[in-house]
């Protein structure tokens, strides 16, 4: 029974070892596809975290001191241009403005007894001039005090939306205090921050764009539905991060949009020369993206790349490989760095052609 019993065992393990045997002679056998970069023109779609400001947004503040008498709006609120927003207590100006006009009147009367005392040659001209000039003063003193009294009565300066109410009624106000903030969100800016090398290709192939037009992304993902122009760019790059600003303007008809939301602007920006490779063709340790170029020799030799950007299913490549170099095409977690493989060669244009989406 033991004789029995061992020679099933070894005939299991003779089994195993010709298994292993021709499972290594099937490896050793496999034929790896490669492939090469391909250059080519193509355009990407860059998203560029933006800050979204009104085009119209500005601080309401009191131009005169007094008490807070009058709220007439509430945070959130949409007014029109002119309305009435606050109003500062009054009593006051009305006196000084009261004042202002009794002694313009005063001074009118001196001016029309000079005038006739000198039509009489009993005063001289002078006399009648110095009276004219007192009127003026007088007059000017006036218009002055009415447009104290006018800043008690704050109006809104364009339609818009009302923000936070820091005062409350019957607050001391001092002048310059802010009492709210009004925002126009008709239409909106959006302000992105672009790097030198995409600024000068953006800049040097303007043919190539096409048009002016971004999209923006909003917070929540999703795209806002009217697209935007880039407008202008900033005079100077910033010496810390080596960016340059950009402004793009957006319609906003529902005014879903508000002063200091945030979002991304996608913009198309043309790339020259694009050294393209399918991903697959990567693979990726410690962030670092490396790709297997075989040698002349059949041999693989892991080599890091700079991935400038990235598109559906594909790379473009910005250092570490060439056009001329063969890349291994699948398998990538298999070999191993030093390995001599069977290899095949596949059309790069056709391996791009096979992927799901390839580049434009």
């Amino acid at each position: 029974m033991k004789r029995v019993t061992s020679g099933i065992a070894l005939s299991i393990l003779l089994l195993a070892i010709g298994c292993n045997k021709k499972k290594e002679e099937k490896e050793e056998a496999a034929i790896y596809p490669v492939t090469s970069p391909i250059v080519k023109d193509t355009v990407i779609n860059k998203e560029y975290v933006a800050q979204i400001q009104s085009v119209k947004n500005i601080e309401v503040r009191a131009q005169e001191k007094g008490f807070l008498e009058k709220i007439y709006v509430d945070e959130g609120q949409y007014v029109h241009a002119g309305q009435t927003l606050f109003r500062i207590m009054p009593q006051v100006y009305h006196a000084e403005l009261l004042k202002a006009k009794a002694e313009a009147q005063q001074a009118t009367i001196e001016l029309q007894n000079a005038s006739t005392l000198a039509n009489n040659n009993i005063v001289s001209k002078n006399e009648r001039a110095m009276a004219k000039a007192k009127l003026d003063a007088a007059n000017a003193e006036v218009k002055l005090a009415q447009i104290h009294l006018s800043f008690t009565d704050i109006k809104a300066p364009f339609s818009g939306i009302i923000n936070r109410l820091p005062l409350k009624l019957g607050s001391l106000i001092n002048e310059g205090d802010l009492l709210t903030s009004l925002s126009d969100n008709t239409s909106i800016y959006t302000y992105f921050n672009v790097s030198e090398p995409e600024y000068l290709s953006y800049q040097t192939h303007a043919s190539d764009r096409g048009s002016q037009l971004v999209n923006l992304i909003m917070a929540n993902g999703e795209i806002f539905p009217e697209k935007g122009e880039i407008q202008t760019i900033e005079g100077e790059f910033n010496n810390e991060t080596g960016n340059i600003a950009f402004r793009a303007k957006f319609l906003n008809p529902n005014k879903l949009l508000r002063n200091g939301e945030t979002g991304k602007v996608q913009m198309t920006m043309p790339v020259h020369n694009a050294l393209i490779i399918p991903q697959k063709s990567t693979y990726e340790i410690q962030d670092q993206k490396y790709v297997f170029v075989i040698d002349k020799n059949g041999v693989a030799k892991s080599r890091n790349i700079k991935v400038l950007y990235e598109l559906p299913d594909l790379y473009i490549v910005g250092s570490g490989i060439s056009a001329g170099d063969k890349i291994l095409l699948e398998g990538v977690q298999k070999v191993k760095d030093d390995q001599k493989l069977k290899v095949k060669f596949q059309d790069p244009l056709k391996v791009i052609k096979s992927l799901k989406l390839k580049a434009e």
